[in-house]
């Protein structure tokens, strides 16, 4: 049996020459927390995670290092259920009679959630490596081209429009054949005139994807949409804003020029993510469309941007 043998972690934090933003939080380098997993055959198996603050996470990982130590690296359901276990309430966990810790305070449970997919991730590692099987494998994946894109337009004081533009233009000039422009931190028409000016730089093949950060009620994601509708957008991400009330959808959605659609809450904060697009035209979601044929081979090529 493959047993477990050793956790640690490892910070990596890469400074941006200066800060950026997005439409809610400023980000001042790109950061990643690398799990590793060993076994006592020798087997090493890496898990990247993001989150924050790092260390509390870097904590966590050490802790059920010691919790998860000797059990069937293979056995990776029984190492996540024995984890997620600490953070809801069970009998006899808060005198330890099942030799557990204490369930984990409610205030820690994004940075616990975190260490436990480190762990979970870098297991899947462990078991491809194992079967000697890429993990796509072990899934019942096939090998296909994957088709990718770049982020970029994070908010810059210094920055034109023009500016962003080019930066994405660079993009596309790597080899990438979509891109996404952080947008949502001003006005409407300011962003309006912002998207248009990327699209000019770009051209009009690429597929241009919008990520919103959910700064809009609904009126403003209605007045939006119809703004950026000459621009070819192929998505729009989290465009309405975290904390919307049923009542503003309820007035909105009798409106007929618009269609709606549900979709799953993209954070547990969100009573619910509600998406609209105008008839035939603008279509917002939390994730792509059928991706189009690809006529070339995709790019293969990564840019380091944030995960927010």
């Amino acid at each position: 049996m493959t047993r477990i043998a050793a956790v640690a972690t490892h910070m990596i934090s890469v400074p941006r020459p200066r800060p950026v933003w997005t439409a809610h939080e400023e980000s001042k380098a790109w950061n990643v927390i690398l799990t590793e997993v060993r076994t006592d055959d020798g087997l090493v198996g890496y898990g990247e995670i993001h989150g924050a603050p790092m260390p509390p996470i870097c904590e966590w990982i050490g802790r059920f290092g010691e919790i998860i130590r000797g059990m069937d690296a293979l056995a990776h359901i029984a190492v996540w259920d024995k984890l997620f276990a600490l953070t809801s309430p069970r009998p006899g966990g808060i005198d330890g009679r099942d030799g557990l810790p204490p369930p984990a305070p409610r205030g820690a449970r994004p940075q616990v959630m975190a260490a436990i997919a480190g762990i979970d991730i870098a297991l899947w590692d462990i078991k491809g490596k194992a079967a000697g099987l890429p993990v796509y494998r072990l899934l019942g994946g096939e090998n296909r081209p994957i088709f990718t894109y770049a982020t970029g337009g994070y908010y810059r004081p210094d920055a034109s429009d023009m500016d962003y533009g080019e930066e994405l233009a660079r993009f596309i000039e790597l080899g990438y054949r979509a891109v996404k422009l952080k947008t949502g931190a001003g006005t409407v028409a300011a962003e309006a005139k912002r998207i248009a000016a990327v699209r000019r730089a770009i051209g009009n093949e690429p597929l241009l994807m919008l990520d919103m950060n959910a700064a809009y009620d609904l009126p403003d994601c209605v007045e939006f949409a119809s703004a950026v509708e000459p621009h070819r957008i192929f998505w729009l991400e989290e465009p309405l804003h975290w904390y919307l009330q049923p009542a503003d959808f309820a007035r909105w959605q009798r409106r007929p020029r618009f269609r709606w659609r549900m979709v799953s809450a993209s954070r547990p904060a969100s009573r619910f993510a509600i998406l609209l697009s105008k008839a035939a035209s603008v279509t917002c979601s939390s994730t792509p469309r059928a991706q189009p044929a690809l006529p070339r081979p995709c790019a293969s090529l990564s840019w380091p941007s944030s995960t927010g």
